[in-house]
């Protein structure tokens, strides 16, 4: 096999290609017939300090991996899964709670008495999708979880009042271990939406979202409803509405630990 007379020049860094291997052999000919005496001996001194190269630690490149490499390899591997998996969920919750939320997979619901309305009602589907892609969003964030800290409190509580068009009351966590971190407002669909974020010693974090919903000809008011659960992902979520006013409570956490935090936080909004 002969390289073709029309076929473009070598490029300038043939020389080193033909030292590593990396030629076809229709140009590793076409290179060799145009080298001089010169070239050619440059080049096996060249090939010659490769292969000494290669031959210094020929014992360790054969060697088998050591267990411990392998084991830190597959822990990253795992770690850099996980990361992706969060800023997966996170990527879809930014997007889901700029457009007011869309597409949660699985819902579920605790036995007890529901109103027909709310069965049959995309409302409260659509409230708790945008309470548990809220969650995700801020979930992750180090420097700025909230817009206000859990230190001007009363202020945080005003302003969201004010802006929710209601008096708002922040829970009390401490008995379960988790201390408010602060608050943010969130648009929601039609009205302001609240988050307060809780977290606890090892750093669970555990948001409440809460907000309006007004009622229309075709999303008729939400009574008094008993808990209900739903779950996307690595997020649980327990929500309930009182009087065309809802409430969400997720975190990534155990059902039953999510519901015991949720009881209480009914309890103290009651």
């Amino acid at each position: 096999m002969t390289r073709s007379p029309d076929s473009p020049p070598l490029p300038p860094d043939t020389p080193h290609h033909w030292v590593d291997g990396r030629l076809s052999e229709p140009d590793a000919h076409a290179f060799l017939a145009q080298a001089d005496d010169a070239t050619r001996a440059t080049l096996a001194q060249w090939r010659q300090q490769r292969e000494a190269l290669q031959s210094l630690h020929q014992d360790v490149l054969q060697e088998p991996v050591p267990a411990s490499l392998r084991e830190a390899a597959a822990r990253a591997a795992a770690q850099r899964q996980h990361a992706a998996n969060q800023w997966r969920w996170a990527g879809r919750a930014a997007a889901v709670v700029l457009a007011f939320g869309l597409g949660w997979l699985t819902r579920a619901q605790l036995p007890g008495p529901q109103t027909a309305v709310l069965a049959q009602s995309g409302a409260s589907t659509a409230f708790v999708r945008a309470a548990g892609f809220a969650h995700a969003v801020y979930l992750p964030e180090k420097r700025h979880p909230v817009e206000v800290g859990a230190t001007e409190q009363e202020h945080l509580v005003q302003w969201l009042s004010k802006r929710l068009g209601r008096p708002l009351k922040v829970p009390d966590l401490h008995a379960q271990g988790f201390s408010l971190v602060g608050g943010r407002l969130l648009p929601g669909e039609g009205s302001a939406r609240a988050q307060f974020m809780f977290e606890d010693p090892q750093g669970r974090r555990v948001t409440l979202y809460l907000g309006g919903m007004a009622p229309t000809e075709h999303k008729p008011e939400l009574a008094q409803t008993r808990f209900q659960f739903e779950t996307n992902g690595p997020t649980n979520s327990f929500y309930w509405f009182d009087q065309n006013f809802g409430y969400a409570l997720s975190a990534q956490m155990e059902r039953e630990q999510l519901l015991a935090l949720a009881t209480l936080v009914y309890q103290q909004l009651e």
